[in-house]
């Protein structure tokens, strides 16, 4: 009985020692990052420490680590960030080529990665709206018409993009991804405030997300912006 007790014990033990591990598996097939160092980066307070790295070789590179909580991370070459990557268990595929990258593999990397691809699809349609504002004016159209359909696919690709922002943090209000998009659009706020979407945002989360220190910060200084505009004459 002992011994069957023991053997249990060190198989709970091996267990969990393995189920939180992850490893990186890196291609690369841009040139200029071979024989590079490659860092992964964690936010620690108010700074990003390096918890892993590796060295670019013909284009391939390997992390390996412990995992003790799911965390956003940043790969780094040198002080230049490349791509966020989440740090979670199991094994990480990424890609980078010249046209952009992609991370694979564990469920929340997936998920990241799906978001990034339709998100940079509407990001190239958005660009493309504005060649077209170019293309019509050299075919000498009536400025008022430019505008008005401009002005129109503008609102279009604005609102899919909100749309998408919106749904994708509210499917992940409860891990590390729904907080950090809704980080990076505040960090694209030309000063704190909460747009329409924000606020839509805000008001169906649960207390978790709300009461990330980044978020509430952020909220109550956006409020106090916008009662301070509302009290200007």
């Amino acid at each position: 009985m002992h011994k069957w007790y023991l053997f249990l014990l060190c198989c709970a033990i091996f267990c969990t020692s393995c189920g939180k591990r992850y490893k990186i598996e890196g291609v690369s097939s841009v040139s200029s990052l071979d024989g590079k160092m490659l860092f992964i980066k964690v936010p620690s307070g108010d700074k990003l420490i390096n918890i892993d790295s590796a060295e670019v070789i013909h284009g391939l590179f390997s992390m390996e680590g412990k995992v003790d909580s799911t965390v956003v991370a940043s790969l780094f070459m040198d002080e230049n960030c490349i791509m966020p990557v989440v740090i979670e268990d199991g094994k990480i595929d990424i890609n980078i080529n010249n046209a952009g990258f992609t991370i694979k593999g564990t469920p929340l990397n997936n998920c990241f990665n799906d978001f990034i691809l339709k998100r940079n699809s509407l990001s190239d349609r958005a660009e493309e709206v504005e060649h077209l504002e170019a293309r019509m004016v050299l075919d000498g159209r009536n400025p008022d018409d430019i505008h008005k359909e401009i002005e129109k696919q503008r609102s279009e690709v604005s609102a899919q993009l909100d749309s998408l922002a919106k749904t994708f943090i509210q499917t992940n209000y409860e891990n590390v991804l729904g907080p950090e998009i809704f980080i990076i659009m505040c960090y694209g706020m030309p000063y704190p405030v909460l747009t329409p979407v924000m606020e839509e945002i805000i008001d169906d989360a649960p207390t978790s997300f709300k009461e990330n220190p980044m978020i509430k910060e952020y909220i109550s200084i956006a409020r106090s912006n916008m009662d301070k505009l509302q009290a200007t004459p």
